[in-house]
């Protein structure tokens, strides 16, 4: 990622500013508090050429992982001022590279390095990445945790609400197995008419079987228990604890935003009613249905809390549940203390 030019806060030091100019800093620092000029500072003078001694024994530089090898002469021991990172040493007139002694001579695009004397990595141009990451990359927030929770996974909620599907299905079947029954006993004789003349390529609806007025209102009466069974099945179990049994059985249960308590009966009415209320439009083009499922996606495209549509009008969240390390048992027998016999 490229820096645009401009005046940034030294990061060797925070009181001062410098003129980066999108490869390296130029000229000299100025108080952090001082308005900078518009443009670049002018051009200082070129450092006069000095002979540096002879080494005494040429030795080889060393140079950090990843780096290009570097071919220059041995840092001086006794100065380290001289050469900041020991291993390397920037040469001056290098594009991109600041003098000797300044620990911000870093090459573009390079993130900043730590240097000896501790600068703070809040003193960084804009745009560059926070020590530890690759540069030009933004760190990913860390996923919240309600009252100190982890979030429920799409996973186990899709589970656990199949499994209380399961269990309410149950509970229709004894209840209100009877009324599907005869639904289907007034049906029948039409349905079979109209599969007859399907198969003989009758297209004709003269002559076929009336259908009651009866079957509309035991379709009323199904639709009707079946959501009073929900209703009962779901509502003081989650006012209660949080938690049907499939949310028991998935370790996951509902908790409000405000505070990790019960939910208590209105709020988890209110939780029940945007998804479970649809049931009354099952016999409208199954318009009902439509509106349960996408009701139970909206988790999916909700970020970071993953709250379906009842989460968001009851105001809960859906958390795992801690699970519970049994403490070891007390020993009746415990051996005396040194050596035994």
């Amino acid at each position: 990622m490229s820096v645009q030019p401009g005046w940034y806060v030294d990061p060797a030091d925070t009181e001062t500013r410098r003129y980066w100019d999108g490869e390296g800093w130029l000229g000299a620092p100025i108080s952090v508090d001082a308005i900078p000029p518009d443009g670049p500072p002018p051009p200082e003078p070129p450092p006069t050429p000095v002979t540096p001694p002879e080494p005494a024994t040429a030795h080889p530089v060393s140079t950090p992982p990843g780096w290009p090898p570097h071919s220059g002469p041995a840092p001086q021991p006794g100065n380290p001022q001289d050469n900041p990172y020991p291993g390397y040493g920037p040469q001056a007139g290098q594009p991109g590279w600041a003098s000797p002694g300044t620990p911000q001579g870093t090459p573009p695009g390079w993130p900043p390095q730590a240097g000896p004397s501790g600068w703070p990595p809040q003193g960084v141009p804009p745009g560059w990445a926070p020590p530890g990451g690759p540069p030009g990359w933004l760190s990913r927030p860390p996923e919240p945790r309600p009252h100190g929770l982890r979030l429920a996974g799409y996973g186990r909620r899709l589970v656990a609400r199949l499994i209380d599907f399961g269990l309410v299905f149950a509970l229709n079947v004894l209840v209100n197995g009877w009324f599907v029954w005869r639904w289907l006993d007034e049906l029948m004789p039409y349905w079979r008419e109209a599969f007859r003349r399907g198969m003989e390529g009758n297209t004709s609806s003269e002559g076929m079987p009336p259908i009651s007025e009866q079957t509309g209102l035991l379709q009323v009466v199904i639709v009707l228990i079946a959501t009073a069974l929900w209703l009962a099945y779901e509502v003081p179990a989650m006012a209660a604890s949080g938690q049907t049994i499939g949310k028991r059985l998935m370790r996951i249960r509902a908790v409000p935003l405000s505070a990790d308590q019960p939910l208590g009966f209105g709020r988890a009415l209110n939780r029940w009613t945007t998804l479970g209320l649809p049931t009354l439009l099952w016999y409208c083009a199954g318009l009902g249905l439509l509106l349960q499922l996408v009701d139970s996606l909206s988790p999916l495209f909700d970020h970071p809390l993953r709250r379906a549509f009842h989460d968001k009008r009851a105001q809960t969240v859906v958390v795992e549940v801690p699970a519970t390390t049994a403490s070891p048992a007390p020993d009746d027998h415990p051996q005396p203390s040194g050596d035994t016999p």
